[in-house]
């Protein structure tokens, strides 16, 4: 079969692999779309990140190349020995953690934070951009039928954006400010609005995207290049700053727009992956009692992102800009998304099947 292989910084491969086979407790999915993350280009323009090279990953046992992919939908065709919650036929996503089940985070639920944590599509497991890919069930989730497999597509990334809305414990009447409006600021935007934001404030310079901020429902989206937004934002909101800022940039100036915009004991949560360092001084923090959270991915939250996307109080229009077909995916998706018209496009997503985009 066809996948879209990881070799290293700017190399990656469409090439012949070997099917997987649907071996005990696995689901095994033909693949109709697949997204391309966030985590994909900071794995094709910086990484390794996430990839394990060199030396085996604890929990798949290899090292790159590896399939990339884990944005995904599509069909079961087939089931392992002991499967008992699919069958051939049922519409699915994958909720692409690998997780070993036994170390103290996983024993706790929050087997997002496992201490040899990968995910599929990164570390070797399989991937998305495939035309076949197996997953453990108990990871794999059933979309509803009237859910169209290119949204379903988009279940991955609100996840992401749901659970960080969360960790910010972030209560309805609350005020925030997303820093970015890339695919994971918009869908914090979505998530935010479907959790009863009074206030929301979007950082984004000046293109496109600050039309797409709009439509996810932003309030007011400002530019760093011609307003100070910490100013501003205290302006909105009584002279105090908002209860929340969601950091999706992952450069400084979000992080440090983001800190000074916060009220006291205000939460900045951090759901940017970063290529490199960043530097502050803690006394931002120590004045005001302000408080910094990372978040990583999700645990627990797709089937609620499933049932908010479904019932429309999380739309996810207008999200994917370009659907292309597994052949083209350097050329016509990573190149994209890192060249000149990046800003242009929310999600590109892929398909196996070339008779999809006809």
């Amino acid at each position: 079969m066809k996948a879209a292989l990881w070799y290293g910084k700017k190399d990656v491969r469409v090439e012949e692999v070997e099917e997987p086979k649907a071996e005990k407790g696995l689901v095994k999915i033909k693949v109709k779309w697949c997204g391309i993350c966030g985590s994909d280009l900071h794995e094709y323009l910086g990484g390794p990140i996430f990839i394990p090279v060199g030396k085996p990953h604890p929990l798949s046992g290899n090292v790159a190349p590896v399939v990339l992919g884990h944005e995904f939908s599509g069909d079961v065709v087939e089931v392992g020995e002991g499967v008992t919650k699919f069958k051939a036929g049922d519409r699915v996503i994958v909720e692409p953690i690998v997780a070993c089940g036994k170390c103290p985070a996983c024993r706790e639920g929050k087997y997002n934070l496992c201490s040899s944590l990968g995910f599929h599509g990164l570390c070797g497991s399989g991937g998305g951009l495939a035309e076949y890919t197996v997953f453990p069930e108990d990871f794999v989730h059933k979309i509803p039928d009237d859910m169209s497999y290119e949204k379903a597509a988009l279940v991955e990334p609100m996840a992401v954006a749901l659970h960080s809305v969360r960790i910010a414990n972030f209560k309805t009447g609350d005020t925030a400010l997303v820093l970015g409006s890339g695919p994971i600021g918009l869908a914090t935007i979505e998530c935010l609005k479907a959790a009863g934001a009074k206030l929301i404030v979007v950082l984004q310079r000046k293109s496109v995207r600050q039309e797409y901020a709009k439509r996810a429902g932003a309030d007011l989206v400002l530019d760093p290049n011609e307003v100070n937004i910490p100013e501003e934002v205290k302006k909105l909101t009584g002279g105090v700053g908002v209860d929340a800022a969601f950091e999706t940039t992952g450069a400084k100036i979000g992080f440090d727009i983001g800190i000074e915009s916060i009220k006291f004991e205000g939460t900045m949560v951090i759901t940017s992956i970063w290529e490199k360092e960043t530097s502050f001084n803690p006394n931002a923090l120590v004045f005001s009692e302000k408080k910094i959270i990372g978040t990583l991915a999700y645990r627990h939250e797709f089937p609620a992102t499933i049932a908010l996307m479904s019932d429309g109080r999380i739309k996810a229009d207008g999200y994917i800009t370009k659907k292309i077909y597994l052949d083209d995916i350097v050329k016509e998706g990573f190149e994209t998304l890192t060249g000149p018209e990046k800003k242009k496009h929310v999600k590109i997503i892929v398909t196996p099947e070339k008779s999809l985009l006809d």
